[in-house]
Formats: structure tokens, sequence, C-alpha cells
């Protein structure tokens, strides 16, 4: 099993997400920059990131005509 490094605010980002999730939140921009502490424009590097290393992935709304933007899904390490 290989261990991904991240960067202290790619975890941040990673932690923030997945704390969502249990909490059963959707993890929208929004409120990932609200638990992380950073401000939406901060998200976008860290989480293209997180999408290229596979740890996050991005789920467009899945509902018509009620967009609330993309939401950004944990990925489990293998």
């Amino acid at each position: 099993m290989q261990q991904v490094q991240l960067s202290a605010i790619e975890e941040r980002v990673y932690q923030a997400v997945t704390a969502l999730e249990v909490r059963g939140h959707v993890p929208y921009p929004d409120l990932i920059a609200q638990e992380a502490g950073m401000t939406q424009e901060e998200l976008s590097e860290p989480l293209h990131l997180l999408t290229e290393r596979g740890l996050l992935h991005r789920e467009d709304s899945p509902m018509a005509g009620l967009d609330f933007g993309p939401r950004w899904c944990a990925r489990q390490p293998a």
C-alpha cells in the first residue's frame, strides 16, 4: 500500500471534506471552506490537487433544477 504525502493545506481540506461527510453534510465548496477555515478561492488549488491524487472526486448536483454547485466527496485511500 502506497502512502500519499499531502501538504498541510491538502490535509486540512481533505479532513474538512471527511468531517462534513461523517456529520451527514453535503461537502459543497462553501461548507468545505468554512470547515477548513479558508476562503472558497483558497480551496481551488487543493481541491484540484486532491482530485488529481484520487482522494476526492467531484459530483454534480443530482437534482435537476436545484444546482447548488459541485460536491467534493472523499475517496478512502486504498
